[in-house]
Formats: C-alpha cells, sequence, structure tokens
C-alpha cells in the first residue's frame, strides 16, 4: 500500500474516506524503475479537501470561430463538439459540491492526477522501454465519485485539458441524442467491462463496451478508431464497480472499489504464503537442491535470478531448481526442454510471485503459475484471469497475465504447480 504522501490531494487523515484504487495491468506490484510522483503502477482515490467535480449547465450553439474561442476561454471547464469550421456547440460546465473528479492520461500536465503510459508485455528489466507513437490519449478519461455513500463512482471518456477544455474536433465521431444533448467518442475510445457476479471466484467475464464523453455505454466500434459509432446500450450504465476494467488503448486499468480492498490479500499475507513454501523446503526431485522463492522485492523486479530460484516445465507443472539438460531445440535454450520425471516437452522458466493484491481474487495459496511467463498466484485467480479477453492492440483481444501483461499460451494459460518436499 501506498504511504498517504504519495498519493495526490488526499483528505485529512482524521477523516480519510477512499473511493478505491485503480491498478495497472502489467506490473508486479510497482513501475520497473519505481513508482514515482503521479505515474506509478497503482493511484487511490481519496475524497478531496474541496470537491472539484462538474456538471453540465449551459449549452452554446455558434457560428463562427471567434464566439467559440470566447465561450472557451471564459475559464469555466467545457466540451467544444465540431460539427463544420463555421458550426460549433459548446457544452458550458459549471461546478459540482457533491462529486469529486479524477483525470487520466498520458499528459504530465496538472490536470491529470495518475499519469498513464504504454503497457510492454513481458515487464522490463530494470529500464523502461521507450514508445514511439502512443495510442494512449493524453487527456484519456475522467472518473467522478459522489462524495457521499455509497461513494458511486463514474467513468466518462477525454478529459478537460489546461484550459479546462475538451475539444471534439471535426473528425471526432460525435452525434446529438434524441433528447438534443451532444455527445462524442474520443479518437481510439475508452473500454469498459464489468465482470459478472463482481470481482471473486465465482465471477465471470463481462462484456467489453465503450463509454462516450458523457458517460453513455455503447457497443464497440467496427475498429477502434471508426468514427461510426456502436449502438447505444440502454440497460447499462458507466458505474465502476469492483473489478471493472478500463482499456484506455496501451494500458488496461482494474478499478478495486475500498470494499473490495478488504477481502484482498495484503502484502504481508502473500509474505506469509512465501515464507510457507519456503518454510516447507521444496527439493529438486534431480539435484536434491532445496528451492526458495526470491523476497518478494526481488520478485517485483525480476532481478538476476538466484541459485534456490525455482523453475518449472510448463507443460506438466514439475518443478525444479535450474539444470542444463534436456534441451530439445538449438535455437533458444528453455523453449523446448524435457522434464527430467516425465519426459513431456514444453518451456522450462523460472518462477515469480505475483506481488499485486489488487489481482488476487482470492486469499488461497500460490500454487499456479500463468503459461508462459512463471507468475505464480492462487488457483482462482489464475483462472480467473485467464478467461479475461483483454484488448490488445487496435482490435484484437487475447487473455494475459496480470502480473507482465504476456499474452497467455493459446491452448494452455496455465499451469498447475507439483512441487516435490524433502527427502530428509
Amino acid at each position: 500500500m501506498f504511504s498517504l504522501s504519495q498519493e495526490e490531494h488526499c483528505a485529512p487523515s482524521i477523516d480519510l474516506v477512499k473511493y478505491g484504487e485503480l491498478v495497472v495491468l502489467g506490473y508486479n506490484g510497482s513501475l520497473p524503475n519505481g513508482d514515482r510522483g503521479r505515474r506509478k503502477s497503482r493511484f487511490a482515490l481519496y475524497k478531496r479537501i474541496k470537491p472539484n467535480g462538474v456538471s453540465p449547465s449551459t449549452v452554446h450553439v455558434l457560428n463562427t470561430p471567434q464566439a467559440t474561442k470566447a465561450v472557451s476561454c471564459k475559464g469555466q471547464h467545457s466540451i467544444s463538439y465540431t460539427l463544420s469550421r463555421n458550426h460549433t456547440v459548446v457544452v458550458e460546465y459549471s461546478h459540482d459540491k457533491d462529486t469529486d473528479m479524477f483525470q487520466i492520461g498520458r499528459s504530465t500536465e496538472s490536470p491529470i492526477d495518475f499519469v498513464v503510459t504504454d503497457t510492454i508485455a513481458g515487464g522490463q528489466e530494470g529500464e523502461e522501454t521507450l514508445i514511439t507513437q502512443s495510442t494512449i490519449s493524453r487527456f484519456a478519461c475522467r472518473i467522478v465519485c459522489e462524495r457521499t455513500p455509497p461513494y458511486t463512482a463514474r467513468i466518462y471518456a477525454a478529459g478537460f485539458d489546461t484550459s479546462k477544455n475538451i475539444f471534439l474536433g471535426e473528425k471526432a465521431a460525435k452525434w446529438k441524442n434524441p433528447d438534443g444533448h451532444m455527445d462524442g467518442l474520443t479518437t481510439n475510445g475508452v473500454l469498459v467491462m464489468h465482470p459478472k457476479g463482481g470481482f471473486t471466484e465465482e465471477s465471470k467475464p463481462g462484456v467489453w463496451r465503450e463509454i462516450s464523453v458523457c458517460g453513455d455505454v455503447y457497443t464497440l466500434r467496427e475498429t477502434r478508431s471508426a468514427q461510426t459509432p456502436g449502438k447505444l446500450v440502454e440497460n447499462e450504465s458507466n458505474i465502476l464497480q469492483d473489478g471493472s476494467l478500463v482499456d484506455l488503448c496501451g494500458a488496461t486499468l482494474l478499478w478495486r472499489t475500498a470494499e473490495g480492498l478488504f477481502h484482498t490479500p495484503t502484502q504481508k499475507h502473500l509474505e506469509a504464503l512465501r515464507q510457507e513454501i519456503n518454510a516447507a523446503r521444496p527439493q529438486c526431485p534431480v539435484g536434491l537442491n532445496t528451492l526458495a522463492f526470491p523476497s518478494m522485492h526481488r520478485s517485483r523486479a525480476l532481478s538476476s535470478l538466484e541459485d534456490k530460484q525455482p523453475w518449472v516445465y510448463l507443460a506438466c507443472g514439475h518443478v525444479h531448481g535450474y539444470h542444463n539438460w534436456g534441451h530439445r531445440s538449438e535455437q533458444e535454450a528453455n523453449t523446448e526442454r524435457e522434464c527430467p520425471m516425465c519426459r513431456v516437452v514444453g518451456p522450462y522458466v523460472p518462477l515469480w510471485l505475483g506481488c499485486e493484491p489488487a489481482f488476487y481474487v482470492d486469499t488461497g495459496a500460490p500454487t499456479y503459475a500463468f503459461v508462459p511467463c512463471g507468475h505464480v498466484c492462487s488457483e482462482k485467480s489464475v483462472k480467473y484471469w485467464s478467461e479475461i479477453p483483454l484488448p490488445h492492440g487496435t482490435h484484437a483481444f487475447h487473455a494475459a497475465c496480470p502480473f507482465c501483461a504476456t499474452q497467455l499460451g493459446p491452448t494452455q494459460g496455465y499451469s498447475k504447480l507439483i512441487f516435490q518436499g524433502p527427502v530428509d
């Protein structure tokens, strides 16, 4: 968990209300180079000292660029819908004392509370890979939380920039609804998936939808950036629930409610499970040397392998220490290795503990590993994530390890670990 000093705009500690947390998929408890300021792997949303929410008020229909600029420069929040060069609808937003607003995006400018950059599948070892052309919007989305119980959180596409404006240009998907209010979509869209049954062991994946600038729910467009919107889904809402996933086309965020986090294992619990496994002194069935999972810190950093590091044959699940025999491929050292216990051939990888508690759906022992990355967590957590289709690129979906964003195997997404206890 983060100390309160790390969070932006926190309420005083005497009356701290947490709305929830956003956790970026693909990171094992922290960013590769550590969390820094507003750029980190998870962001807690706390009730602000002063409300900063806004709600739509006055609508202006303008016919000249000068008039549009005049309205946009009034210092109020506004959304501009450019229909043609000489036809713009500007919706002004006024202060809402009953809500708090939090903004997420790639920009490091002050209106952004949580800075998110593209996630690189597989995690980075020490150095963050530079993205030449990001697909995440600078002002991607905003979350508005009610300041009174039950502290409902709603998500909207697009965020207000430093001028307190959102601009939807001529090429952006936009329209007038039957009730007369304007709405639109951002270039690559904000997708949301609410799991069926919340975020528990029994949960099942829901359907991916797109959220509009005004918070309505639509079916997905034909392609991610198509100008024609999907169909309005009237019986669904933009209210986030425990386990909701938010995709920004380059990074996927998991929303955990404050209540949901109470039922999530803590770092201390995960450390106790690690020590419990190590205390059982699992052994390499061939070398007979004792194995031990590295510390949580080393697991988060994917640092250099340790002598006692457990390795696994993913095709069968037999856990060994590292050894250098059984190669079936000369090109790639560990992709085709024969297990000395059962002779099954498959990938041979080191095991790393999943250290981000928010990704666990239960508090079970870490006895399963994702395939092909080797991140270890509970059986129910592994099976949950292996069924979740996550957006990939601009049109594909596939299941991935939540701890490193590696795409799971098409036929085998996880493997049950088989440890051998000490002989003595």
